[in-house]
Formats: C-alpha cells, sequence, structure tokens
C-alpha cells in the first residue's frame, strides 16, 4: 500500500490535527470534522507515519479513534 508522507499530505494533517484537538472521534465524527472519506485508510497511512493510533470497537460497525499520548507528526 502507498502512503502519504504526513509533511506533503493536508489530508493527513487534517486527521491528525482533528484526533489531537478533539481526542476520541467516531469514524463519521473524523469525516465530518476533517472533511474526509476512507477513514481506515487514513489512519493506516498516519499508522505508517509512526502516530500511534488506537481503534476500539464500539458496536456492530462503529469504531472510535484516538491518537496516543506522544503520538508526533
Amino acid at each position: 500500500m502507498h502512503s502519504a508522507k504526513i509533511e506533503h499530505s493536508e489530508r493527513l494533517q487534517r486527521v491528525y490535527n482533528t484526533l489531537k484537538t478533539h481526542g476520541k472521534l467516531t469514524t463519521m465524527e473524523i469525516i465530518k470534522l476533517a472533511d474526509v472519506c476512507a477513514v481506515n485508510s487514513i489512519i493506516s497511512e498516519l499508522r505508517r507515519n509512526n502516530i500511534n493510533i488506537t481503534c476500539t470497537c464500539l458496536d456492530k460497525g462503529k469504531f472510535e479513534y484516538e491518537l496516543v499520548t506522544g503520538g508526533s507528526a
């Protein structure tokens, strides 16, 4: 899978900053706040940029993401 570098991707930066600012967010909250699609793919790209993000299944098909303290861009 190709992963963008966060330094060159406004899309990755928006999601990172949204998580950093708001804490735990569901997929839909990230879509609305960061104006993105395919959140799971973006989270994967952020992880490939050495950013630690947890994912918790809240219910069938509903996930919540959180930037782990100390995650850096």
